[in-house]
Protein backbone atom coordinates (compact mmCIF):
# COMPACT_ATOMS: atom_id res chain seq x y z
CA UNK A 1 0.00 0.00 0.00
CA UNK A 2 2.77 2.28 0.51
CA UNK A 3 3.25 2.52 -3.45
CA UNK A 4 -0.60 3.60 -3.77
CA UNK A 5 0.51 6.21 -1.07
CA UNK A 6 3.69 7.83 -2.88
CA UNK A 7 1.55 7.80 -6.04
CA UNK A 8 -1.08 9.65 -4.56
CA UNK A 9 0.92 11.92 -2.56
CA UNK A 10 3.24 12.86 -5.64
CA UNK A 11 0.00 13.24 -7.52
CA UNK A 12 -1.63 15.37 -4.70
CA UNK A 13 1.73 18.20 -4.67
CA UNK A 14 1.29 18.29 -8.28
CA UNK A 15 -2.06 19.32 -8.68
CA UNK A 16 -2.25 20.92 -5.72
CA UNK A 17 0.51 23.23 -7.15
CA UNK A 18 -1.16 23.86 -10.68
CA UNK A 19 -4.41 24.41 -8.88
CA UNK A 20 -2.56 27.57 -6.85
CA UNK A 21 -1.29 28.78 -10.54
CA UNK A 22 -4.74 28.30 -12.47
CA UNK A 23 -6.06 30.33 -9.37
CA UNK A 24 -3.55 32.85 -10.03
CA UNK A 25 -4.10 33.31 -14.22
CA UNK A 26 -7.44 33.14 -13.26
CA UNK A 27 -7.02 36.46 -10.93
CA UNK A 28 -4.92 37.88 -13.89
CA UNK A 29 -7.45 37.14 -16.81
CA UNK A 30 -10.46 38.39 -14.90
CA UNK A 31 -8.28 41.29 -13.06
CA UNK A 32 -7.27 44.24 -13.59
CA UNK A 33 -4.81 43.42 -16.33
CA UNK A 34 -6.30 41.17 -18.40
CA UNK A 35 -3.75 38.57 -18.74
CA UNK A 36 -5.26 34.93 -20.18
CA UNK A 37 -2.09 33.34 -20.81
CA UNK A 38 -1.23 31.65 -17.68
CA UNK A 39 -4.47 30.69 -17.82
CA UNK A 40 -4.61 28.85 -21.47
CA UNK A 41 -1.54 27.09 -20.19
CA UNK A 42 -1.90 26.01 -16.80
CA UNK A 43 -5.91 25.05 -17.57
CA UNK A 44 -5.22 21.58 -19.68
CA UNK A 45 -1.98 20.55 -17.80
CA UNK A 46 -4.01 20.80 -14.64
CA UNK A 47 -6.64 18.76 -16.30
CA UNK A 48 -4.67 16.08 -17.59
CA UNK A 49 -3.31 15.71 -14.02
CA UNK A 50 -6.47 15.97 -12.08
CA UNK A 51 -7.90 12.99 -14.07
CA UNK A 52 -4.41 10.93 -13.11
CA UNK A 53 -5.17 12.46 -9.40
CA UNK A 54 -8.33 11.13 -9.50
CA UNK A 55 -7.07 7.68 -10.36
CA UNK A 56 -4.18 7.26 -7.82
CA UNK A 57 -7.07 8.75 -5.48
CA UNK A 58 -9.67 5.65 -6.16
CA UNK A 59 -6.39 3.25 -5.97
CA UNK A 60 -5.72 4.29 -2.41
CA UNK A 61 -9.28 4.55 -1.35
CA UNK A 62 -9.75 0.96 -2.85
CA UNK A 63 -6.73 -0.58 -1.67
CA UNK A 64 -7.48 1.50 2.47
CA UNK A 65 -11.65 0.62 1.93
CA UNK A 66 -12.54 4.06 3.51
CA UNK A 67 -15.76 4.87 3.19
CA UNK A 68 -17.38 7.04 0.02
CA UNK A 69 -17.59 9.79 1.88
CA UNK A 70 -13.61 10.13 2.18
CA UNK A 71 -13.21 9.55 -1.18
CA UNK A 72 -15.13 13.22 -1.82
CA UNK A 73 -13.10 14.84 0.58
CA UNK A 74 -10.33 13.59 -1.41
CA UNK A 75 -11.73 14.53 -5.16
CA UNK A 76 -12.54 18.07 -3.53
CA UNK A 77 -9.12 18.37 -3.04
CA UNK A 78 -7.98 18.25 -6.16
CA UNK A 79 -10.74 21.46 -6.92
CA UNK A 80 -10.74 23.68 -4.55
CA UNK A 81 -7.16 25.77 -4.19
CA UNK A 82 -5.12 25.29 -1.20
CA UNK A 83 -7.74 22.22 0.05
CA UNK A 84 -5.08 19.70 -1.53
CA UNK A 85 -2.26 20.17 0.80
CA UNK A 86 -4.70 19.69 3.99
CA UNK A 87 -6.33 17.08 2.32
CA UNK A 88 -2.83 15.74 1.64
CA UNK A 89 -1.39 15.43 4.67
CA UNK A 90 -4.31 14.04 6.82
CA UNK A 91 -5.03 11.25 4.05
CA UNK A 92 -1.50 10.35 3.96
CA UNK A 93 -1.28 9.92 7.64
CA UNK A 94 -4.53 8.05 7.88
CA UNK A 95 -3.29 5.52 5.35
CA UNK A 96 -0.04 4.76 7.35
CA UNK A 97 -1.38 4.05 10.32
CA UNK A 98 -3.96 1.68 8.48
CA UNK A 99 -0.80 0.30 6.64
CA UNK A 100 1.11 0.04 9.87
CA UNK A 101 -2.09 -1.60 11.60
CA UNK A 102 -2.39 -4.06 8.92
CA UNK A 103 1.08 -4.80 8.89
CA UNK A 104 1.43 -5.70 12.43
CA UNK A 105 -1.79 -7.98 12.27
CA UNK A 106 -0.31 -9.75 9.87
CA UNK A 107 2.97 -10.18 11.65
Amino acid sequence: MEGAVTRYRVLAMVVGTLLVLLTIGMVLKYGPTDMPGMVAVVSPIHGFFYMVYLLGAYDLWRRTGWPLSKMVVIVLGGVVPLMTFFVERRIVQEARALGGAEAEASA
